[in-house]
């Protein structure tokens, strides 16, 4: 017969189970994530009914979740959705996990842009989590977004439905010499893959294991190609005074930012996350 257990037996449990796998504060916002899920509790809920019972099922549904995180499966692909600037995501194993930097990024964007209507473009749009966001908040704009992967670009489609978001989604392949965007854009924006195949090291089996390797990663030797090909298209498909806005892998900002210049950009901004780490760029054609 299975013992009725209590939600603060259920946190202890991931607790001591996961506490190889992540630091403990990390823990206790993933609890708080599945019991939102399972049993629709907020933080406070969770504390004033810590010692209430829960059904046997919710107990077996606990108890599935922490052995799948167990396994190092990311939280967010179990539970099928992301927060990201106030809303909900769709996402799975086909797209990147929004990550808090990227919405850092968006902000800038919203500020800077608040009140116009510009035609905006972004470039690797994965889970359509900046495109989707943009359309939300900035009104009037006219908002694109493309993929080199048809898996992402169905996922984004989903998250801009989900999001009652207007974004017109198209396949393009960056990496593509011959091949130019489709119009002109006021507003072009990219979070690329940055991280270099050396820096996989320094990173969690959550991520290598089950997050798209096409979406995060560029050789060693040539760490900075999705940058150069993005300066190329500014050049030809963004308007005069139009703005360029990027996430960059924070070891490279100086080189970025000499890319960018050599590519007749200017008024280039660099910010940091909230870690300090220059993660932004802004430049102006």
């Amino acid at each position: 017969m299975e013992r009725v257990q209590t939600l603060s037996e259920a946190m202890h449990a991931f607790r001591q189970e996961l506490a190889g796998h992540y630091p403990d504060n990390e823990i206790r916002n993933i609890f708080y994530l599945v019991s939102e899920h399972l049993l629709n509790y907020s933080k406070i809920d969770i504390h004033l009914k810590s010692l209430e019972s829960i059904s046997i099922s919710a107990s077996r549904n606990f108890e599935e979740i922490l052995q799948r995180l167990k396994n190092w499966e990311p939280v967010q692909y179990i539970l099928g959705h992301a927060e990201f600037f106030g809303h909900s995501f769709r996402v799975d194993h086909r797209v990147l996990i929004p990550r808090p930097e990227t919405e850092m990024l968006v902000e800038w964007i919203r500020q800077e842009e608040q009140g116009k209507t510009p035609v905006v473009v972004d470039l690797g749009t994965g889970s359509g989590c900046i495109a989707v966001s943009l359309a939300v908040n900035l009104p009037g704009a006219r908002i694109s977004a493309c993929d080199i992967s048809e898996d992402a670009l169905t996922v984004a489609k989903l998250n801009a439905r989900d999001n009652r978001a207007e974004v017109d989604f198209f396949y393009f392949n960056l990496l593509d010499d011959v091949t130019l965007l489709p119009a002109k854009y006021q507003v072009m924006v990219s979070n690329p893959p940055y991280v270099r195949e050396q820096e996989k090291q320094y990173m969690r089996n959550n991520v290598l294991d089950f997050e798209p390797a096409a979406a995060l990663f560029v050789p060693d030797a040539d760490p900075l190609i999705f940058y150069r090909r993005i300066a190329l298209l500014g050049r030809k498909n963004l308007a005069d005074g139009g703005s360029l806005y990027l996430e960059i892998n924070e070891n490279f900002p100086h080189e970025v930012v000499k890319i960018l210049e050599n590519a007749g950009f200017y008024g280039i901004e660099v910010r940091a996350d909230l870690n300090g780490k220059i993660r932004m760029i802004k430049a102006r054609k």
